[in-house]
């Protein structure tokens, strides 16, 4: 319970019993906002009928310290165009005035102001351009109405905190699977880009030796690593030999042949 200084400890009472009635049963058409800090301050959101249809209005009851004995102070601070409701948002209506009753609670206040949107009195105008023109000529008065309406009182759009919730996670998971999906694709790429090469490439090799040939197929072994890094293809084969064994033999038998030709000449 609030303990504010400008208002007696019964009447502080007695008003946190009206307002949790408001809250729990709000009359149609208001909707009570509660400071439980400052009961001297009452704030009400209020929606009427045309021209003033599907427009929000916040208003303030300011209570003074001998409330209820004498009335509360109504103030607008939503804009409106209304013949009973002056520029600085005064409200001018008999209820908060001559008409005072200390039993009148805050619930019959409130329904008295919206029922004011919903039938204004011209002949007791604090706004005079209004007042004149809802008397002279309704139609333009119920334009101005709807302008200011539609201009300063749009509700503000609600937004369910779970939707919220859900679309964010729902959001960050499309992120999370989009970059493993990149990942994925460039890793394939990277593979795909390699060339194609049997694990054992056959390798022919002549070889001559005492006048015969002998094919031999060596394996070739190609290893091919991949890592994040880089991609490395390491080709192994051993070189080909050739074995001239008979070349070999031919050079001391030529070298023989000539040392006996130059005996010959000598004899």
């Amino acid at each position: 319970m609030a303990t504010n200084e400008n208002l007696p400890p019964n009447v502080i009472k007695q008003l946190a019993k009206e307002l949790k009635n408001l809250d729990e049963s709000p009359p149609e058409g208001i909707k009570v906002v509660v400071n439980d800090d400052d009961f001297s301050t009452i704030f009400a959101d209020i929606d009427a009928w045309t021209p003033y249809e599907n427009g929000v209005f916040r208003m303030k009851l300011l209570l003074s310290r001998d409330f209820p004995h004498s009335p509360p102070k109504g103030f607008f601070l939503t804009k409106i165009f209304h013949p009973n409701i002056a520029t600085n948002g005064e409200i001018c209506v008999n209820t908060l005035k001559k008409d005072w009753n200390p039993t009148l609670g805050l619930r019959h206040v409130l329904i008295v102001v919206r029922c004011l949107l919903i039938e204004p009195f011209p002949e007791s105008a604090l706004n005079e351009q209004a007042g004149k023109l809802l008397l002279e000529d309704y139609d333009e008065y119920a334009r101005h109405a709807r302008l200011y309406t539609g201009i300063h009182a749009k509700p503000k759009p609600k937004f369910k905190s779970g939707a919220i919730s859900e679309s964010t996670t729902a959001l960050n998971v499309d992120q999370t699977n989009t970059s493993v999906l990149s990942a994925e694709i460039k890793a394939a790429a990277s593979v795909a880009a390699l060339p194609l090469q049997s694990s054992l490439a056959p390798s022919t090799t002549a070889t001559r030796g005492n006048d015969q040939e002998h094919a031999a197929v060596v394996p070739t072994e190609t290893v091919v690593n991949v890592s994040a890094a880089a991609t490395t293809i390491i080709s192994a084969a051993p070189a080909p030999q050739k074995k001239e064994g008979g070349q070999a033999k031919a050079q001391p038998d030529k070298k023989k042949i000539d040392a006996r030709k130059k005996s010959l000449k000598r004899l």
